[in-house]
């Protein structure tokens, strides 16, 4: 009897000391991190990484084993981890897994790994005949895989479940092995996974998602790679707002005009949809002593008058319906949890916190989002007028080129530089930009000078510019050929009278329109008024001759641009 228990007893003895022993989860998906034991919220369809692993089928290497250089045919494989973070509590966080094969490697439509055709490699590639680098197809039509008693073992996971046969099972030739929270989670795939978790049960702050990828072999699954990130889960909305002004120069400097209005524009970070039905307000305090506004729109505009540095202040509120239900008693959760993750040697102090949600009477519960950022006002330039353009008379041997003068004012500012675009009637094709640098001490008054090589009608684009701020004014001019002032002269005293007429008016039209407008006309109009304009413009010319510098627009500039 005492030799019994005795034996019993030994037994006993030798199959704890074996579980003890045994490989578990976390000591392969932990990649070197340590975790106490705590108790965590189960996810929905995770399992504990306190569960055995079997790794007879599944073999774990240390990082720095030498079989990880033979792990894969030509080269080390790596894999890129990314997420949607950070996620709103309750709503949903994605991962996604990419793996990057050595070069000239890539994966057919079956699953399989090949070498890319007309692919530069250590060794020549037929054109007629594909060469496989693994040919997973060819094993399982040899075996007829799930039948083939020897090899049936191997559709199952680390953990000893099944593979889910749904229809292309067997296309995928990667086992991937997630594992964050205490938990894992196992899937089978091609080249590229994507999955979700829904946050609802995972406390707030930073967690650390670890995976580990295997790939199918003859007589076991063979580790390739493994990788890790970072995951935010938050109760506060994430919020990004991006600023937007007419004539602002650089939108990322958090400089603006004063009197032009600023466009907000707030951007909800909410990759799964969690807030579709949620009721959105958005809170503004501009900072300028404007007050509270309140809008259910993402898209306000608002105008500072002042010069000045100034904070405007967001809060997001979404009202989230949930369903009415009774709050079940769940064992408390320590308030904080310490992770460390040994991630491209890197550690990693993650502190953590839970939160319960309890609904209100109309079975909602509420969060918030918050913005806050400083920016600058000062004065820009507003607007720029084109109030004059002057075709200027030319001697026979400089009369390859037309040139105008164009009259240009602006308001605000004084500008540092101009640049001038010409381009085709429509304003769709540029022709050529020119830009030189302005120094300006007094008004707002310039001229500007440009050449046309060619007559014809041109859209013209001038825009003053400071270190903050630029406007635009725009033109629709038509150019004059360059015949000689001897020929056209000669013409004029033929006509007599007429011409003696014909300058009188052209005088009176000049008189006119000296202020400039807007052109209205369309492209084809321009060109039919495009002959009455050059005659025009040249009985001015030699019956009015004119000199800039006598212009009274003129008299304060140091010189013509």
């Amino acid at each position: 009897m005492i030799g019994a228990r005795c034996h019993l007893g030994f037994m006993l003895l030798a199959e704890a000391v074996l579980c003890a022993a045994a490989t578990r989860f976390q000591d392969v998906l932990s990649q070197g991190s340590t975790s106490p034991v705590t108790s965590y919220r189960k996810l929905q369809g995770w399992s504990s990484d306190q569960n055995k692993w079997n790794e007879k089928l599944y073999p774990f290497w240390e990082e720095g084993d030498p079989r990880w250089k033979d792990c894969w045919k030509g080269g080390r494989v790596t894999v890129k981890l990314d997420t949607d973070s950070p996620a709103l509590v309750g709503s949903n966080v994605t991962f996604a897994v990419t793996l990057q094969f050595p070069k000239c490697q890539k994966e057919d439509n079956d699953g399989n790994i090949v070498y890319e055709r007309n692919c530069t490699q250590d060794f020549p590639v037929s054109q007629d005949q594909q060469v496989y680098v693994y040919n997973w197809t060819e094993w399982i039509d040899n075996c007829g895989w799930e039948n083939c008693t020897s090899n049936y073992s191997h559709n199952v996971f680390p953990d000893g479940r099944p593979f889910p046969h749904y229809p292309g099972w067997r296309r995928r030739n990667f086992v991937y092995v997630f594992h964050t929270f205490g938990q894992y989670y196992q899937r089978t795939g091609r080249s590229s996974a994507v999955f979700s978790v829904n946050t609802a049960n995972i406390t707030l702050g930073k967690h650390v998602m670890a995976v580990s990828i295997y790939r199918r072999g003859h007589s076991s699954y063979v580790p390739i790679a493994r990788a890790s990130a970072i995951y935010v889960v938050t109760d506060k909305i994430p919020v990004f707002v991006s600023m937007f002004q007419k004539h602002d120069r650089n939108i990322s400097d958090s400089i603006f005009i004063k009197d032009s209005p600023i466009t907000f524009d707030v951007k909800i970070h909410d990759p799964s949809y969690y807030l579709n039905n949620s009721a959105i307000s958005y809170k503004w305090n501009f900072g300028d002593g404007s007050g509270l506004f309140v809008a259910s729109s993402p898209v306000v505009s608002h105008t500072y008058t002042l010069q000045g540095n100034f904070t405007p202040n967001l809060t997001v509120q979404a009202i989230i319906p949930v369903p009415c239900k009774p709050v079940t008693p769940t064992a408390p959760l320590p308030t904080s949890a310490v992770m460390t993750g040994a991630s491209s040697n890197a550690d990693y102090s993650i502190t953590v916190e839970s939160v319960e949600d309890i609904p209100d009477e109309g079975c909602h519960i509420y969060r918030n989002g918050y913005y806050r950022n400083g920016i600058s006002v000062v004065e820009g330039i507003l607007e720029v007028n084109i109030i004059q353009m002057m075709s200027i008379q030319m001697t026979e041997s400089q009369a390859e080129n037309s040139l105008v003068d164009f009259v240009v004012t602006c308001q605000g500012s004084l500008p540092t530089d101009v640049c001038t675009v010409v381009s085709d009637p429509t304003c769709q094709v540029s022709k050529s930009v020119l830009c030189d640098p302005v120094t300006i001490t007094d008004e707002c008054l310039l001229t500007i000078r440009r050449a046309f090589e060619e007559p014809g009608t041109y859209c013209i684009n001038i825009t003053l510019g400071d270190d903050t701020s630029q406007a635009l004014a725009s033109a629709l001019i038509s150019v004059n050929g360059g015949s000689s002032p001897g020929k056209t002269e000669g013409v004029f005293i033929f006509l007599g009278v007429l011409a003696v007429l014909a300058a009188i008016g052209a005088f009176v039209l000049y008189k006119r329109y000296k202020q400039y407008k807007p052109i209205e006309r369309s492209t084809g109009q321009a060109e039919n008024h495009e002959g009455l304009t050059a005659y025009l413009s040249n009985f001015k010319a030699i019956f009015f001759p004119s000199n800039t510098e006598k212009n009274p627009l003129l008299k304060s500039k140091p010189g013509i641009v």
